[in-house]
Formats: structure tokens, C-alpha cells, sequence
């Protein structure tokens, strides 16, 4: 072929667990709850720069450093993350992938997270708790848009390669990891119940 695709952007998605998710995601999911019930300082915060949702984002960002069962999902992660590396090719000779930052994010209806990266991190990523049917999906825009300058916009029916955006549905159970670098969004949630996921950080050291 006289076309080839280079610098490709990866996204893994995968099932966390091969047994016991409903179970560990019940867990998760009372913690979650508590964690929005008692700390009021998340409040206060999600008040200001999370309208209609909560997220501990600003308040307790390392949850895997202070709770045994986000302790077992940063551990259930962690496998996954080195799948991820190796993907990419990462040249960890002496060095490890460390979870850095994770936390809590509720959804209720009409709450959005707005287009976004994580800097000065490796790899991110999501970990779906509650997902009711119907709710938002992660949204990805590709890496290279604002270099298109004079680009035709492209067909509708374009190939999922030569698409400006990407969707992936939230599904409880489901692991999400991508490079930090790469822009994303979660669109205003259009049902009424919950949406509830943990998302999380790693670098290398």
C-alpha cells in the first residue's frame, strides 16, 4: 500500500475484573455515596466548578492512599495500566507506573464535564461504578484538530480512523485508559439516575 497510518492514539477499554464485579462495584459504589455525604469540603467545591454533580477531585484526589477498597482497585488497575504500557511501547527500564491521584465523580442529570487533559501525568483513565442506561459516554477528540487550519470538514460517513471525535460508552465494570496528553469529555448526562465513576492518574518514576 502506498498509505500507511502513523502516530496512532491508542484507548484501552477493558472488562476490570473476569469475576466478582457486581460485588466489587456495590462496595465502590457505598463508598462512593459516603464519601459524597461527609466530606464537605468536596461539596463546597463541586458547588463551585461541578454544577449539579459531586467529585472529589478538589478536596480528597488520593483515595487509594486512604481506603482499602480503593486500595484492591488501584491494585486491579494496576495490570491493566502495564498491559496499556506495553502497547505503547514505554521504555520502563528501572522506572514503574505509580497510581498518582484517584478519585470520585456523580453525575445526575444535566451534569457535563467539560473537554479536558491531565498534565503532568502519563496515563489516565476511568473506571465505570454506576452506569444507567442511557447515560453519557467519554468523549475523545482527536489530537491533531487544531493543526488542521485550512482542512474540509469531513464526510459523515468518514472512517472510524478520519473521525474528529470518539465515543465510548460508559459501562459498570469497564476500565478506560488513554494517554494523559489526549483531550476528552464526558457531555451533559441525559437521564435522571446517577452516573458514578472513579478516575485516576498515573506517572512514572
Amino acid at each position: 500500500m502506498r498509505i500507511k497510518a502513523w502516530f496512532p492514539t491508542f484507548i484501552y477499554c477493558a472488562p476490570l475484573l473476569r469475576t466478582g464485579a457486581a460485588r466489587f462495584n456495590a462496595e465502590l459504589l457505598k463508598e462512593a455515596y459516603q464519601l459524597r455525604d461527609f466530606d464537605r469540603d468536596g461539596q463546597k467545591w463541586s458547588k463551585k466548578n461541578y454544577p449539579g454533580g459531586f467529585t472529589s477531585y478538589g478536596s480528597m484526589d488520593k483515595l487509594h492512599q486512604f481506603s482499602s477498597t480503593f486500595t484492591d482497585l488501584q491494585r486491579r488497575i494496576d495490570r491493566h495500566v502495564k498491559a496499556f504500557a506495553r502497547k505503547l511501547d514505554f521504555d520502563l527500564t528501572n522506572r514503574r507506573l505509580e497510581m498518582t491521584d484517584c478519585w470520585v465523580n456523580i453525575m445526575p442529570r444535566q451534569t457535563a464535564h467539560g473537554l479536558h487533559l491531565h498534565p503532568t501525568s502519563t496515563i489516565s483513565g476511568t473506571f465505570y461504578v454506576k452506569t444507567p442506561k442511557g447515560c453519557a459516554a467519554i468523549k475523545f477528540e482527536d489530537p491533531r484538530l487544531d493543526r488542521f487550519m485550512a482542512a474540509p470538514p469531513r464526510k459523515s460517513g468518514a472512517s472510524r480512523e478520519n473521525q474528529a471525535f470518539v465515543h465510548y460508552p460508559a459501562e459498570a465494570g469497564n476500565v478506560i485508559l488513554f494517554e494523559s496528553w489526549l483531550r476528552h469529555e464526558v457531555p451533559a448526562n441525559p437521564v435522571a439516575a446517577e452516573r458514578v465513576s472513579v478516575s485516576f492518574n498515573y506517572n512514572w518514576f
